[in-house]
Formats: structure tokens, sequence, C-alpha cells
């Protein structure tokens, strides 16, 4: 049986969002990543619309949504405001909120200002408040290279759901704001804050975590040992400053909304 899903549109900021909604059962929200699409999302989606009536959509820039004139954090979240509002127009109440990756921090700060729009929080592998930034000096030649790639590669895929608009030099300013967006430390200007715990003080919904433990891979060479212990060392900060978190963690990489649809699937129906 096909299940019947409706396509609309959310305009804000000079950008055209494209979204969609299908399924029975609780309202929820999935938010992606950056540089992910709800084409690349596909299966994860078809399978939560099982329970939920699920409303996804692609972030400026990616998919069918169209580009826009700037790309940062804040615009994202001013996208997700806007679509959040749509929801709420729609009469679907107070959702589940899920994201994965840069999408769990937009999910955070938005629920950290609009708590009341918020029936829960399931934050996959991201919003994080890591101790340290990710992207050091030494590690920045590597990142460039890396989204260099990525962006070669999207260049083929062109016209197609699961492109994506933005350029290397962009991913890489987004990456670095997230850093200090999360773990409040920016290295260019030696400056220490609250970064992301801030917006977590503020939640008073429930939240769930489903957390990777190998979230950049299993090698014991090259960054992914020091970044697998950031991510670890994030969570145990975070579990100190809010207890009542859940945290589920999966033996998987960061790909586990790709990799590991049914146990990630599961684990968001078991905790709603």
């Amino acid at each position: 049986m096909t299940m019947k899903t409706d396509q609309f549109t959310v305009r804000h900021d000079g950008v055209t969002i494209s979204a969609s909604r299908g399924g029975a059962g609780r309202p929820l929200v999935l938010c992606p990543g950056l540089t992910s699409t709800q084409a690349e999302l596909r299966e994860l989606i078809g399978v939560l619309r099982r329970d939920f009536d699920v409303v996804s959509f692609d972030l400026r820039g990616h998919g069918l949504s169209s580009e826009g004139d700037r790309y940062s954090f804040e615009a994202f979240l001013g996208d997700f405001v806007a679509v959040l509002a749509e929801v709420g127009w729609l009469g679907l109440g107070s959702p589940v909120l899920a994201g994965h990756s840069y999408g769990a921090d937009l999910v955070v700060h938005y629920a950290a200002e609009y708590p009341e729009t918020v029936g829960e929080l399931v934050l996959i592998d991201g919003a994080n408040p890591i101790p340290a930034p990710f992207i050091t000096t030494m590690d920045l030649p590597g990142f460039r290279a890396l989204w260099e790639d990525l962006a070669a590669w999207q260049e083929t895929i062109q016209g197609t759901p699961r492109h994506v608009s933005l350029t290397a030099r962009e991913i890489l300013a987004l990456n670095l704001e997230l850093d200090v967006l999360r773990s409040g430390v920016d290295i260019d200007i030696d400056v220490v804050g609250p970064g992301i715990l801030d917006r977590y003080r503020k939640i008073d919904r429930p939240i769930r975590m489903i957390m990777a433990s190998s979230m950049a891979g299993d090698s014991g060479e090259g960054r992914a040992p020091r970044h697998n212990r950031l991510w670890r060392a994030g969570i145990e900060r975070l579990v100190r400053e809010r207890p009542d978190i859940a945290i589920s963690w999966l033996d998987a990489t960061h790909a586990l909304v790709v990799d590991r649809v049914p146990e990630v699937a599961e684990l968001i129906l078991d905790r709603c």
C-alpha cells in the first residue's frame, strides 16, 4: 500500500523551502543535517511514517529547496522557525522534533526559544556540547580537501533531489561556526563561553539522544580517535548538566540515519 504524501512549500527570507507530510500518528518534524536531504533520508522517513505524521523538509540550498543569499546557523534557524510556524497552521499541535547532526542543533536552539510549541526532542548524533572544537588549525587542510571533494561530487548530481548547492568554503565556514556554538570555544580569538549547554538549560521538555559510538569512523589513525573521544566527552559533559536526558548509544558512524535505519527508527518509536 502506498502512503499518501502531501508536498508543500514554506517561503522565508527569500527562500522557498520544499517540505512534505505523510503518515499517521503523533506529529513529528524531522530536520536533516548539513549536506543531507529528504531524498537521502527517504528510507528513514518512510519507516517513521508508519507510526508518525511526519513533516520533513530540505534546508536552504539543499535538495528541492531554493538557494539562499547567505548560509549561517542563524539563517537556517530562521527557516526552521518558519517551517514550525507552518506546522502550527496545519494544526499539528506540539510535535516531536527530531534532528540529525546539524539538524539536532537547530532543534535545540529552536526549543530553547519556543518551548511551548514542542512536545519532545529526539536528537540524533548532534547538538553535542563538545569540550573543545573538532576543527583545529592543523585539521583545516584535511577538512578543506574533504569538502572540496564533496562539492565536486555534488556537481555531478545537479538537478536531482539529492543535490546540495553550497560550496566547499561555505560548508567549512558553517562547520567552524558550529564548533563555536557547540563548545563555546573560539580558537581564533581565544574566547570561552557557555555554548549549546546554555540552550539546554532553557528546555523543560523531554530530551532523548541517539548517539554513534564511532561518529568519526572506527579507524585508529588520523582524526577519528580524537573526534570520537571528544564526542563521548561532550555527552558526559551534558549528562553532568542534565542527568534527566536519556542517551542511547549505537555501534555506528555518523551516517547512522542511512546505514542503521531500523535501529534508529525503533529507538525513536520506543522513546516517543
